[in-house]
């Protein structure tokens, strides 16, 4: 969406995470557009304001807390009849204080797999599908362990957590990954955990499984979103981050962040790099590239949804 600059609105939206994965959602009160409407708490930044500055201050007048880390997440414009607004979802991982309406609203908390509060504030609405995607994403190495080994460490992945996989094997030949599609297509149903095919494998597995991953050069040709439960995409700069939010993708995998085994030599983003595209980002990102657990928070301070792994998550 393009916009005149000055007919746009920024606004610092909190999405307040408890430990037990509840969100914070406030009603908006009487006299102000779409009263009765539920949302996530924020305001409009004001002149020389950061978005943190601004989510602090707001969070505070609002809602009586001390706002002591946000981290970013997602940027949205959405047009509403009384306002166009930027949207700067952060996520907020450190408060003091115990939110209540100072403004007189109603507040809720709720989990992400069972919000009941309604009417949501249209914008608000993306935001329950990011909640709901998993933090790690497991990619396969099937290649390069062995079949069997890999699935072995699969279903440990799987015991301990992981609930998101995507089959990527661009090398590896038809018959051989038939058979591996079936046996990590099962174990992925039989642990809850949704299964995507890198778009460089037939479409018919896409359609087999939750959705596709797609790669980079298939983000850029690809001329609508596929019609599938999940669908990602692959992104290296600006535009392709800017060409998976046209398309509307579930999420994305940004990177390299750091050097890899398989691509040794080639332009890194680094940390920083990383930052400056995630923090415009319209889909929800994740790092990937070189990276392993002792990455996690690093990446999410610096707008990363969570972590993709190709290598590390097996170990």
């Amino acid at each position: 969406m393009r916009a005149d600059p000055a007919d746009l609105v920024d606004v610092a939206v909190g999405v307040l995470l408890r430990p037990d994965g509840a969100v914070l959602f406030g009603q908006r009160p009487a006299g102000k557009p779409y009263a009765g409407w539920w949302e996530f708490p924020g305001g409009k930044l004001e002149a020389g304001e950061s978005v943190e500055q601004a989510l602090a201050r707001e969070l505070h007048e609002e809602l009586g807390i001390d706002v002591h880390e946000s981290r970013p997440w997602v940027v949205r414009e959405y047009r509403y009849p009384h306002a166009h607004v930027r949207l700067h979802f952060q996520r907020i991982v450190s408060w003091t204080g115990e939110p209540h309406g100072r403004e007189g609203q109603s507040l809720a908390w709720r989990r992400p797999s069972a919000i009941d509060v309604a009417p949501l504030l249209p914008a608000a609405i993306p935001v329950i599908g990011w909640l709901r995607l998993p933090d790690r994403i497991g990619i396969t190495c099937a290649l390069e362990l062995g079949d069997d080994r890999f699935v072995a460490r699969l279903g440990k992945a799987l015991a301990a957590g992981l609930r998101l996989v995507q089959l990527r094997e661009p090398s590896m030949e038809a018959v051989r990954f038939d058979a591996l599609f079936r046996r990590v297509r099962e174990l992925s149903a039989r642990f809850g955990a949704r299964l995507v095919v890198n778009s460089g494998h037939p479409a018919s597995y896409w359609a087999a499984c939750d959705g596709v991953h797609l790669r980079s050069v298939d983000l850029r040709s690809i001329v609508s979103r596929p019609r599938l439960r999940i669908v990602g995409a692959s992104c290296h700069d600006a535009a392709e981050l800017q060409r998976a939010g046209d398309l509307g993708v579930d999420f994305a995998l940004l990177g390299p962040v750091k050097e890899t085994r398989s691509h040794p030599g080639a332009a890194v983003l680094g940390w920083a790099g990383f930052e400056r595209l995630a923090r415009m980002s319209r889909v929800p990102v994740f790092a990937l590239g070189g990276l392993d657990e002792r990455d996690a928070t690093i990446a999410s301070r610096a707008g990363a949804h969570g972590l993709a792994m190709m290598r590390s998550i097996w170990r």
